[in-house]
């Protein structure tokens, strides 16, 4: 969220936000509501204050004159009694209103309404040239019996899938891959939960509104998390950390859920968009400071790059428009392989940099060397997400006999094989 002062002293820049992220909010209605709850308190306040000096009066005057002291006391207590509803009332509807406030993009984010206004950046790679007629992911993983949609569907229903032999073990070898890519340039690897509380996708900015993209275990007060993001952005909540402590760089390996809720016909083919996968995200707290925080963003941008790189997969760099990036974005990066059954682009990874908005929500600070608490910058980006990265994987790393060649850096990963299939 934004910092509230920075919202009354800014409503002009605030309603920009609004309009071009596309958010549901009359910032007027938020403005109003702070006004009453200012007054409210105020008032509060004062007859508190009153009747705290009506208390210290009680013991200094006459016999006379207590009883009538008294039933003011009581009367101002009843009065601050009778104020509390509407005080929690507008609290309550101010932090609704408050976690709908989106982040205001940086200077030079494209305006757009969807991915449609997302603008090329550059692409890297040479796209594949095949001597023969390829097959797309999902033919090549029939030809050598790696799945089995058909039991597995029986058994999780649609969009789920299944890999098996030496699929599964490059699976496998992709996400160990990254982990140990992201271990060399000074990430801390973490296997963690995708089990979490719903106030950790508060704190993230996934809630309110993502709230029908998300599993819930019934029952309990537990959900599935679809990213990495979501528990590691918890694990130092309404902490203060010390400034010798930052930067947090974080790889984060966990299973990911997302329900895909109104995406009914969209790539409902193969490994694209299933509902349960597995994903290496990375993370970042850093200073709040957003000349280090870009430097951070090129950091992640750039190993994530490494990975396609060194997976020899190519791919493009687009950045993201104003109404693709989310409410809780300052910048937003979308890296996109190449598919050649499709000849496009596919997104695999985003590279996100959220300010102190993240924070904010998540009561995540640290302390300066002038002793005063303030909060955090934040970013994330994927490292690697499986199956998906096995899309163009397979298809542009085909051979004609129907084997799947397998990068240098990847091989001694998977036994030091040079082909699979």
């Amino acid at each position: 969220m934004l910092d509230l002062k920075f919202i009354r002293d800014n409503p002009g820049l605030v309603k920009d936000a609004i309009r071009v992220k596309h958010i549901n909010l009359d910032l007027d209605e938020l403005l109003k509501i702070d006004r009453e709850l200012l007054d409210v308190r105020q008032r509060v306040e004062t007859v508190q204050a009153e009747r705290n000096a009506n208390a210290r009066a009680v013991p200094k005057v006459s016999k006379e004159e207590k009883p009538e002291l008294i039933e003011k006391g009581k009367a101002l207590g009843e009065e601050i009694k009778a104020l509390e509803p509407a005080l929690r009332a507008h609290e309550d509807a101010l932090r609704q209103l408050m976690l709908r406030v989106p982040n205001l993009p940086l200077p030079g984010v494209p305006e757009g309404v969807d991915d449609s206004g997302n603008v090329e950046l550059r692409r890297e790679g040479e796209l594949p040239s095949f001597s023969f007629t390829p097959l797309d992911h999902v033919a090549l993983l029939d030809r050598h019996g790696w799945a089995d949609a058909e039991r597995v569907a029986r058994v999780s229903g649609s969009r789920s899938y299944l890999l098996k032999g030496e699929a599964a073990l490059l699976e496998q070898a992709i996400l160990t891959f990254a982990l140990t890519y992201l271990a060399d340039r000074g990430f801390t690897p973490l296997s963690t939960t995708a089990l979490v509380r719903p106030e950790t996708l508060v704190a993230t900015g996934h809630f309110p509104g993502g709230e029908d993209q998300v599993y819930k275990i019934e029952g309990e007060d537990l959900m599935l998390a679809g990213t990495a993001e979501v528990p590691v952005n918890s694990l130092y909540a309404g902490e203060i950390l010390a400034e010798g402590d930052l930067p947090v760089t974080l790889a984060a390996l966990s299973a990911a859920f997302r329900s895909e809720a109104g995406s009914a016909g969209r790539d409902v083919r193969g490994l694209i968009r299933v509902h349960e996968f597995r994903k290496v995200e990375q993370y970042v707290i850093c200073r709040a400071d957003q000349a280090e925080a870009l430097k951070w963003f090129g950091t992640l941008l750039a190993n994530a790059e490494g990975i396609l790189r060194a997976l020899e997969l190519p791919y493009r760099v687009v950045q993201n428009c104003t109404g693709d990036m989310g409410a809780g974005k300052a910048l937003m990066y979308d890296i996109e392989a190449w598919v050649p059954s499709e000849q496009l682009y596919r997104e695999t990874h985003s590279c996100s940099y959220l300010g102190d908005w993240q924070a904010r929500r998540t009561g995540l600070r640290y302390r300066g060397e002038d002793g005063k608490p303030q909060f955090a910058h934040t970013l994330n980006n994927t490292g690697i997400a499986v199956p998906r990265i096995l899309v163009p994987f397979l298809e542009n790393h085909q051979q004609e006999d129907g084997r799947i060649r397998i990068p240098a850096a990847l091989q001694g990963f998977l036994g030091g094989k040079a082909f699979i299939g």
